[in-house]
């Protein structure tokens, strides 16, 4: 059994394009540009931001942290976001999840340059990774394919089952792993809370996901022997032994689950830092195509 280590992984990315970026700042070019929105104060959503604007740090990045109250009017925001767009300085921006239940989350997203989502989630990007056409891709699924690339798993014609159909994760990876790329060229099955016999179907899978939500919810009994699994799970469980007073509990029971695998992510410490490097990625191809510079 091999845990596949994401934040090894984030390292040896960001030193990538720390190095791409030197090289071009060294040819007297401003470096790339991420600006952060950030609306209330969630927890989780303060943590995210401030791993993201760290790593534009250590990438040699500019970023910029734009927050406002959880009671701001939706049109605030969106005056922001249009100001962003138009602004030449910007190569990408992103705007945090999840926002007020007051604030339409798909107009505000609909509102963002496809040129500047670096996040991947505006439809036209959608709509071009359906396609197979060059986009920005979401972060998260981004981040899964480079492990699977990197840790030379193989894709082409295994049985990939992904628990959970959300727009930021289960549709868009559904989508990367049946497309003829490697990784990729998968035969995809996607279930969620409607699926009958889930754990029937998960144990035919050759990689599965677990990006459902619910911690420790894949059990032993539900993987075959020799899968790879993706743990995307990050939710927050309360633990007095912790400092911080919770600790991160994956999709996953890891100590049930990961002898049987051939390969296993880690809660954390697996897919959430590439999620992370995966959106530096987009910005940095984002500068590039603004730039004209390869």
């Amino acid at each position: 059994m091999t845990i596949i280590d994401g934040k090894k992984t984030s390292v040896d990315i960001k030193k990538e394009i720390s190095e791409e970026t030197a090289k071009f700042v060294g040819q007297g070019i401003r470096a790339p540009h991420l600006v952060a929105i950030l609306v209330g104060h969630d927890g989780g959503s303060e943590t995210y931001v401030s791993a993201k604007m760290n790593a534009c740090k250590e990438c040699g990045f500019k970023s910029s942290l734009i927050r406002f109250e959880a009671d701001l009017k939706e049109e605030e925001l969106t005056d922001c976001i249009r100001s962003l767009n138009n602004d030449e300085t910007v190569d990408g921006f992103i705007v945090q999840l999840p926002l007020p239940k007051h604030i339409d989350t798909q107009k505000v997203l609909d509102l963002v340059d496809p040129d500047k989502d670096v996040d991947g989630f505006h439809p036209v990007n959608l709509g071009r990774l359906m396609v197979g056409l060059p986009c920005f891709a979401p972060a998260t699924p981004a981040g899964i394919l480079e492990l699977l690339k990197r840790y030379d798993i193989e894709t082409k014609g295994k049985r990939c089952v992904i628990l959970g159909r959300s727009n930021i994760v289960g549709k868009p990876l559904a989508v990367m792993m049946m497309q003829k790329n490697n990784p990729g060229d998968s035969t995809v099955t996607v279930c969620h809370s409607g699926t009958e016999n889930l754990a029937d179907i998960s144990r035919e899978a050759d990689i599965l996901v677990a990006a459902i939500g619910v911690p420790g919810f894949v059990k032993g009994d539900m993987v075959k022997e020799g899968a790879t699994v993706i743990d995307v799970g990050t939710t927050r469980v309360k633990d007095d032994t912790k400092k911080s007073g919770f600790r991160l509990c994956g999709d996953v029971s890891f100590d049930e689950v990961a002898p049987k695998c051939s390969h296993i992510t880690p809660v954390p410490g697996g897919v959430g830092p590439m999620t992370i490097v995966s959106l530096l990625s987009n910005t940095l191809k984002a500068y590039k195509t603004r730039f004209n510079l390869h």
